[in-house]
């Protein structure tokens, strides 16, 4: 049974909750402990309800306990054990209590609070919900209209009850299971006609008589108000209701969204007009800055208003662009928002600004040029004026984005190259899309009128303010239409006669043209519209010395030997720059550029790279807890050790700090991946474990790699490589220093980690098993209990067979490296689990024998083979039982299946003795990762490894098996004498035996 929960003390809550809203630092630690295990209690969400439900308690600890119940409760509603049936139907009673409450926090709280209960309950479990509310909405819009916007009690409960059902709208919205969209579909049919009868009622307050005299008055703020949480909730509706209507189900709501659409738009206009006319006639009689309260509240509900429409033109839009251009209406709508845009522009300067009191707000512009972007065919001579628009406009640098710019360049750059979805929110980057979107459609139009305004403009002086930002415009068109200007402009012709000059102009101004020329440079190269040239790399080199900035892109897809003369320059003024520049997004951005030149330069970069290393420490310590360029800089390390193809000395002098230090950052998760990658590069291109003159060795780092495997389940593939570059360096020394913490981590690692990493583990341990004796392995991987761990996995037929066909390889592989030590494991293990040693035994020949049937690979089966005749020779019982049967047949289908010969070669000094085998193929005992390795130091160990410790020592590659299986038997006859015939192959299949001795003596 399940053991009673402890139910709330309702007084100790409230004075729990009380302290929590105290001035002393101590009490508020004290409480919020005790508030953590009393919401753990049974009651609690109810008592907190009670408690921000009751007017007469303190507003603060009202706010307290609602905020507590959202942010605990609702995860628990579903169930019963800390809230019972009954004690919700009172919360829900009491939700609905608020609806006239007076504090903006606890309305917001509650509203949040009903629809997330709302989504769970209704309509089964709380079936007047909606009729609660809307009986409350009708009265109170009734007697809102009824008094002329005087009742403040009406005004309060109308304006608590559209945010309630704003939020159950947002809610449902977003349920995509089939009960949650049947009970929206069934809000959207009852409610659509009611809510645009409530915002035709309240449009009619302000509307028709909205002038400069009425804005300041209460009851037009109100309605205003009131009207745009309304229609908030009418785009709720309509939006949710524009997605389905192609659904049978929904089907017969086409036309009220087409008619919604229609009256929308008329709406908008009508507004934005009124908005202008009311805006103008302010501002040119007062500042727009010192108006009363009152107007100030009716103006920004108006424009918020005006943006509302905005927003459900752009969602439909977006949510479906071909129907939406197929609305009866939306043609002269789309038309004239962009007439607004014209109507802007045509006006004073200070009638644009990204302020909710301009005139023309810049929110609202690039509304109306979002909508514009992606809808309707226009005229050649509409196109023609709107790219003028944009390019004289729109996109060259206003006041605001020179102040910017000038203040911090840097972040600027930073903020322009962001992809992200500031375009739909801010002028010129929403320009700049317009004018690619009419480039790439009406490119026959527009591309003709760019080459023009190109030819007229490079051949004028460009001296003042006003000329330089034309310009500046002018490129940043010329890089944004990049793919439609490259069969027009000439390009190389430009840069060589024009900008090589340009940038070394001294104008005071000039480094606005100059940051464009750099950043059009890239874009032309990095979108492949043009090849680096000798001019582009010293139009670069010349910005980079000149200390210029947005030259970061330019190293995309360029010719390594047409680069090379340029190097040593751009090395030394990179290094230089990232010293001098501020910010540390700058400095991500220049080292990404100095990666991009070390990842393509190769070889080249070997002499620089004690110059480039030496700068690491500094800008690590510099990036203090910026993890994205920690990882920055971890990749600049990384690209060069692969470049200069060897973790030399003095890279080392870097790498290990430097991963020592980004594995136990504070913010390690971020930066592991980016350090494995580092560490992984450092060993493949290391060739010793040695430290040299006491300087620091890989060795070293390996303690981390321990503590990866025992704690980092994320990373294990990972973790698992670098243990296996380490053991493929030098599995000797790391087994002497550090072969029991390592078995230690394996048990932890393989006991939690998915079959995929067991099996890669199992693969490591393996290759340890040829590459190091015995005798360093085989006392740490009983006393972690690791083998222990391995034999119990092979006891369990329900694990997967390729797990199961590795294990075997695994004990195979140990049975030929020593089989002596394989039984003394095998019997420490059983008195470990407490098991008789024959249980064991006869557990693991079961699985040899069944795992046998599932290998396909010769090389595995050969190695079964061999590992079996290994046990053989050990002479137990339980195996010797099996000989007659299981044994035999095993070897004799391995002898079939592979005929070999021995043939005396040489490699150079080294005179070998070669198995010629007719099963090999053509190199598959080479792991597939030399695929990653090739040119690494790694890549040649391994290939060492395998004619050395392979092909020289490993008997699957060098021995014959018929030689190798006759050789184990014939140490058993010795063990046995006579009594092997008698007792074990006794009753044997005489054709069986025969067929054995043939082959082993062929």
């Amino acid at each position: 049974m399940a053991r009673p929960i402890e139910s709330v003390v309702p007084d100790e809550l409230y004075n729990v909750v009380a302290s929590a809203t105290s001035q002393d630092p101590a009490l508020v630690t004290a409480s919020a402990s005790r508030l953590k295990q009393m919401l753990d209690l049974h009651g609690s969400f109810e008592c907190l309800n009670a408690i921000a439900c009751q007017r007469s308690v303190p507003l603060i600890i009202r706010q307290q306990s609602i905020i507590q119940f959202k942010n605990a409760a609702l995860v628990h509603w579903r169930g019963r054990r800390l809230i019972s049936d009954e004690q919700k139907v009172n919360v829900r009673a009491r939700c609905l209590s608020l609806l006239d409450e007076t504090d903006d926090v606890i309305a917001d709280c509650n509203k949040y609070i009903i629809a997330k209960i709302a989504r769970i309950d209704f309509p089964v479990i709380w079936p007047n919900l909606m009729t609660d509310l809307m009986s409350s909405t009708d009265n109170a819009i009734k007697f809102f209209v009824n008094s002329a916007g005087n009742d403040l009690k009406a005004t309060l409960i109308l304006r608590r009850c559209l945010e309630i059902l704003n939020t159950i709208f947002k809610e449902f919205s977003s349920v995509r299971m089939p009960s949650g969209i049947k009970v929206m579909g069934q809000l959207v049919v009852a409610l659509h006609q009611v809510f645009e009868g409530y915002y035709a009622i309240l449009t009619t307050i302000f509307s028709p008589m909205m002038d400069t005299s009425s804005v300041s008055t209460r009851p037009t703020a109100d309605a205003i108000f009131l009207a745009h949480l309304t229609y908030k909730c009418l785009c709720k509706l309509a939006v949710w209701t524009w997605n389905r209507t192609g659904l049978n189900s929904f089907r017969e709501l086409q036309p009220w969204i087409d008619g919604f659409f229609d009256s929308s738009a008329v709406q908008s206009k009508t507004l934005i007009e009124l908005r202008i006319s009311v805006f103008s006639a302010l501002s040119s009689s007062q500042s727009l800055h010192n108006l009363d309260p009152c107007t100030m509240r009716s103006l920004d509900y108006l424009t918020r208003h005006i943006r509302q429409f905005g927003k459900l033109f752009r969602r439909m839009q977006q949510l479906f662009c071909a129907k939406f251009v197929a609305l009866s209406a939306c043609n002269d709508l789309v038309l004239y928002y962009w007439s607004k845009v014209v109507q802007a522009t045509n006006g004073p300067p200070e009638f644009i600004a990204d302020s909710q009191w301009a005139v023309f707000p810049v929110r609202f512009i690039v509304q109306a040029m979002a909508i514009f972007k992606e809808s309707l065919a226009f005229s050649k001579e509409f196109v023609e004026e709107a790219v003028r628009l944009l390019v004289t406009r729109f996109i060259p640098l206003n006041p605001k984005d020179l102040d910017a710019w000038f203040a911090d360049p840097e972040e600027w750059i930073n903020v322009e190259d962001k992809e992200d979805e500031q375009w739909e929110y801010e002028l010129r980057p929403c320009s700049e899309r317009v004018l690619m979107t009419l480039a790439n459609q009406y490119g026959s139009f527009v591309t003709p009128l760019l080459e023009a305004t190109f030819n007229q403009v490079i051949g004028l002086p460009t001296i003042d303010l006003d000329s330089i930002l034309q310009k500046e415009a002018l490129y940043c068109a010329i890089g944004r239409c990049a793919q439609r200007l490259k069969a027009i402009i000439p390009f190389q012709q430009w840069v060589g006669q024009n900008l090589t000059v340009e940038v070394r102009d001294p104008n005071p101004n000039y480094p606005i043209i100059k940051r464009r020329i750099a950043w059009v440079l890239g874009k032309w190269v990095s979108d492949e519209c043009t090849s680096p040239s000798n001019d582009i790399w010293n139009i670069v080199i010349y910005l980079l010395s000149a200390r210029g900035p947005g030259t970061d892109a330019v190293s995309l897809q360029f010719d390594a030997d047409a680069f090379a003369p340029h190097l040593p320059a751009a090395i030394s003024h990179l290094i230089e720059l990232l010293v001098e520049t501020d910010t540390l997004e700058a400095k991500r951005r220049v080292t990404q550029c100095l990666n991009i030149i070390i990842e393509r330069m190769g070889f080249q970069i070997v002499p620089y790279v004690e110059m480039i290393s030496e700068s690491i420490p500094q800008l690590w310590t510099t990036a203090g807890t910026n993890v994205l360029y920690k990882a920055t800089l971890l990749e600049t390390v990384t690209k060069l050790v692969e470049s200069s193809r060897h973790s030399s000395a003095l890279l080392n002098v870097l790498i290990v700090p430097l991963l020592r230090e980004s594995f136990s950052d504070g913010s390690r998760i971020q930066l592991d991946e980016d350090g494995l990658v580092l560490w992984k590069a450092a060993l493949r291109n290391a060739v010793t474990l040695d430290s040299k003159d006491g300087l620091p060795s890989l060795l070293e780092l390996f303690p981390i790699a321990i503590d990866f495997l025992s704690e980092n389940l994320d990373l294990l593939g990972s973790i698992t490589t670098v243990i296996q570059s380490y053991f493929v360096l030098d599995a000797i020394k790391v087994l002497q220093a550090y072969a029991r913490p390592l078995f230690n981590a394996f048990v932890s690692a393989i006991e939690q980690a998915v079959e995929t990493n067991q099996k890669d583990m199992i693969i490591v341990l393996q290759l340890m098993a040829q590459l190091a004796p015995a005798q360093l392995w085989a006392e740490p991987i009983h006393a972690s209990g690791l083998f222990t761990v391995l034999i119990k996995t092979v006891m369990d037929d329900k694990r997967s067979t390729i797990l199961l066909t590795e294990h075997v390889c695994l004990f195979a592989r140990i049975a030929l490296n020593d089989s002596t030590i394989l039984s003394q494991l095998i019997s420490a293990s059983a008195a470990a689990l407490k098991k008789p040693e024959s249980e064991l035994w006869n557990e693991l020949l079961d699985q040899w024998w069944r795992r046998f049937d599932n290998m396909s690979e010769p090389r595995y089966r050969k190695l079964a083979a061999m590992g079996i005749a290994c046990i053989v020779e050990t002479g137990r019982v339980e195996v010797m039982d099996r000989l007659k049967g299981e044994i035999v047949n095993l070897w004799l289908d391995v002898f079939l299946e592979m005929r070999e010969a021995v043939a005396e070669i040489s490699f150079g000094e080294t005179h070998m003795s070669p198995l010629v085998a007719f099963w090999k193929d053509d190199g598959s005992a080479l792991p597939t990762i030399l695929d990653e390795l090739q040119d690494t130091p790694e890549y040649e160990r391994w290939i060492k490894v395998f004619i050395v410790s392979i092909y020289q020592q490993d008997p699957v590659e060098t021995a014959k098996l018929t030689t190798f299986v006759r050789q184990k038997l014939d140490r058993v006859h010795v063990m046995y004498g006579p009594a092997l015939e008698a007792t074990y192959l006794s009753g044997a299949d005489s054709g069986v035996l025969k067929q054995l001795r043939d082959e082993l003596i062929s």
